[in-house]
């Protein structure tokens, strides 16, 4: 069989033509030349591509000379997806393509969004127990509902990344709310009281009308330095198709932030150190992981049952003091940084392998 050559598809990030994580690339070129494979990365912008050829201007990486060039090249038939959601006519062209080759193979597809995924694992009975109670917003009715059965609850669109537009909104009396969290330039947002009445105009003002939000139960997640943290679990396939859990991570927040996550200033922390932190003594860790593993595995395979085309998965979840799993929410483009942040450098090299392996495996079942 010739060699394969794998596609990596992304976005830039502006007109200047940065693309995100080329450190990631750099290192998975390498890895892939032990496995004999090529990767180009390349993006589905109209100036990189000769739609009457079938071909693309890719960023190829020169392992020897350590530098980036660039390079007329067959489209790649087997695609890595890494492309992330931005509000730019980039995400226009990145429908485009799909469009105009369908007869692509790709590693992964593009992931429906949270309120479809969580109606989605509501339908299996194990992993509905480990979702926290949401609903789809749809008037400031159904937040005043939601306050009314929990102390806290997040507002969270339904496309967002990155903590951009989440808000933290705490009952502080019948009338009264504390509300916080990032705008969607993902600036922290300062804590502020409003009344119920106020709460409406705020809310008016956030665009919820205009674009899909949910409303979710929320999880006791602050530790005694005020910060919250939550862990993300990386599953990924192997080289034999198969789901496997990569490792876990835990995460803190930022001062004043009311999420982890690391593009909004967060720190990772090894995950066991995280949990013997937080949980009750007598909490059973062994058991606690276990079932971290297994339920990671049981939503892989779930979503792969239901038609969801991945390679990988990360799964954010919290664990409350008791020891209780809670899925916070689901991310089909998953970074690696967490486990170089930690000190886990050869987890850090598997996670970015495992997609490599992956590929080579959907690979030599063509022939």
């Amino acid at each position: 069989m010739p060699r394969l050559q794998l596609g990596i598809l992304t976005l830039y990030l502006n007109d200047s033509g940065l693309i995100e994580e080329r450190k990631i690339y750099e290192h998975m070129t390498i890895e892939a030349a032990k496995l004999d494979i090529a990767v180009v990365v390349f993006t589905p912008s109209s100036q990189d591509l000769n739609y009457y050829e079938n071909t693309v201007k890719a960023h190829v990486y020169d392992i020897r000379s350590k530098r980036w060039y660039r390079q007329w090249l067959p489209i790649p038939n087997l695609v890595f997806d890494r492309c992330r959601i931005q509000k730019t006519h980039r995400m226009k062209e990145l429908r485009r393509f799909k469009e105009q080759f369908p007869h692509l193979q790709y590693l992964n597809r593009t992931f429906s969004n949270k309120w479809t995924v969580h109606q989605k694992l509501q339908q299996s009975p194990y992993i509905s127990k480990y979702l926290p109670h949401t609903i789809k917003y749809t008037q400031i009715a159904d937040l005043v509902k939601m306050l009314k059965l929990y102390d806290v609850v997040y507002v969270k669109p339904v496309n967002g990344t990155g903590g951009r537009g989440i808000l933290r909104i705490e009952r502080q009396s019948a009338l009264s709310v504390k509300i916080e969290g990032r705008d969607h330039e993902r600036r922290i947002i300062s804590p502020r009281l409003l009344s119920l009445s106020a709460l409406r105009s705020f809310m008016n003002s956030w665009n919820v009308h205009s674009t899909s939000y949910l409303i979710q139960q929320g999880i006791p997640l602050t530790l005694n330095n005020g910060r919250v943290h939550d862990y993300r679990i990386l599953v990924q396939k192997d080289g034999n198709g198969q789901w496997t859990v990569t490792g876990g991570a835990g995460r803190i927040g930022a001062a004043r932030s009311i999420t982890a996550n690391l593009h909004g200033g967060g720190s990772a922390v090894a995950m066991h150190r995280l949990i013997e932190q937080f949980v009750a003594p007598g909490v059973n860790l062994t058991h606690v992981q276990e079932e971290i593993n297994s339920l990671s595995i049981n939503i892989a395979n779930f979503l792969e049952q239901h038609r969801y085309t991945l390679c990988e998965i990360a799964i954010d979840i919290a664990i409350d003091r008791e020891g209780k799993i809670w899925i916070i929410e689901l991310n089909p483009k998953p970074s690696r940084e967490v486990f170089r942040e930690i000190g886990e450098l050869e987890r850090y090299l598997q996670a970015i392998r495992r997609p490599l392996e992956y590929a080579k495996y959907l690979y030599s079942q063509r022939s």
